[in-house]
Formats: C-alpha cells, structure tokens, sequence
C-alpha cells in the first residue's frame, strides 16, 4: 500500500452545518463520564475516531480523564463484521487515559438470546447491509441499561 501522506488539508468544518457538534477536547475534561460510538470499519473504530483519540496526548499527559466511568457502542452492516472487536479497538485508548471501563454483565438475560447486536464489551447494532435494520428489542435493551449504568455510574463517583 502508499505511503500515508504526512500533508493534509482540513476538507470538513470544524462545527457542522447541522445536527449535533463535534466533541472537542474541552468536552472531555468538563464531562462526568463518556460513551465512545464508531461504526465498524473492517472490524476497528471508525480512522475518523482513531484520529481524534490520536489528538488528545495533552490530556493523557494532565491524567484529564483519569478514574471518569466510560462505556462503548457500535453499529456494523455484517452480522459477523466485527461488532465485538471494534468495541474493544475502542476501549484502548480510553484505558491508556485511565477511564474506568463499563461493559454488560449477564445479569441482561438478552446477551444470551440476542441473535442480533449487543455484548459483555458493550451495546452494538446490527443495521444490515443497507444500514435500514431496525434497533431489535434485545439491542435497545442493552443500550439503554449500558446508558443506565454509565449514568448511575457517574452519579455515585460525584457524590465521592
């Protein structure tokens, strides 16, 4: 494969037109706690992720994030197209920052009957190859107790 260009030019705005902004790194020390999504590419985050995770050394260096409750989430068009090794891909550079990983305990009785998306590591969809699945039961289930324990989470450490 080519070489990776070390010369790049910004090609999007720093805050899009619409829908909701980018995260910016002021987010990150000014949060109680973070839930990390990307799709799946080829069974990793997303490079777009990868990248922004690459930017925040400053904040590795000030243990910004350190000890702060995190969870992970994706989506992926295969059934088998890596949801569980993205989700892991992801927890990585948030264990290099030292935030304190959140996954599902099978206490959720959908992680053993789910044939869709979801896992210990995290909430996951399955959007089908035209990414017009719909979110199953099972999926928003998980989601939402994964959002639910991040949250409760967080509450509890701020009361410390």
């Amino acid at each position: 494969v080519p070489a990776v260009s070390t010369v790049a030019e910004a090609t999007a705005p720093a805050v899009p037109d619409e829908g909701a902004p980018y995260v910016e790194l002021d987010d990150l020390r000014e949060c109680a706690a973070i839930a990390v999504g990307s799709p799946t590419r080829f069974g990793n985050m997303a490079s777009a992720m990868k990248y922004f995770w690459d930017g925040t050394s400053a904040e590795w260096l000030s243990g910004t994030l350190a000890g702060k409750p995190a969870c992970v989430f994706t989506s992926t068009g295969s059934l088998h197209g890596g949801q569980e090794s993205t989700l892991l891909s992801m927890m990585i550079p948030l264990l290099h920052h030292g935030l304190m990983i959140l996954g599902l305990p099978y206490t959720h009785p959908e992680l053993m009957t789910t044939s869709s998306g979801g896992s210990p590591y995290g909430a996951s969809h399955w959007s089908g190859l035209d990414g017009k699945k719909p979110i199953t039961d099972d999926e928003k289930r998980l989601a939402v107790a994964l959002g639910r324990r991040l949250a409760e989470t967080a509450v509890r450490m701020q009361g410390m």
